[in-house]
């Protein structure tokens, strides 16, 4: 499966940071690039359950394709989603289904930083954008 381009970027952009705090400043600017969600949107309904930091996720249909949006409080967290969001926004519910998330952050340097609470974290982001795409 071709990643998206938005993913391509990504790592790009994280093969040319040099080191562990090259990729943590770059997480920090792309976590800085999420679009806020409004307040009403950073409500429990939204909220993922299993991650230690909060996350909010909203996730929309268009043309069988899915776009989602998520924000959280914590900033490096916030980069780890900003890259995350990179590799699914676009795909299918079946494709969505078939992501490695490990080998992802593998493609990126990120994932032997990845804390073990880090990592549950995002994967119950994924696992919740799948339940959020079973029900289509």
């Amino acid at each position: 499966m071709s990643l998206p381009n938005a993913a391509e970027q990504a790592l790009t952009d994280f093969a040319a940071a040099s080191g562990w705090e090259g990729r943590a400043r770059l997480l920090m600017q792309w976590g800085e690039r999420l679009e806020p969600l409004t307040p009403a949107q950073c409500s429990s309904e939204h909220l993922v359950q299993g991650c230690e930091s909060q996350v909010w996720l909203i996730g929309v249909q268009q043309d069988a394709h899915w776009q989602f949006r998520a924000n959280s409080e914590a900033r490096l967290l916030r980069g780890l989603i900003a890259v995350l969001l990179t590799r699914v926004n676009g795909l299918s519910s079946a494709q969505l289904a078939s992501v490695d998330l490990l080998d992802w952050f593998t493609q990126l340097g990120l994932a032997r930083q990845l804390s073990p609470s880090r990592s549950n974290g995002l994967q119950a982001v994924l696992q919740r954008m799948q339940s959020l795409t079973s029900a289509d």
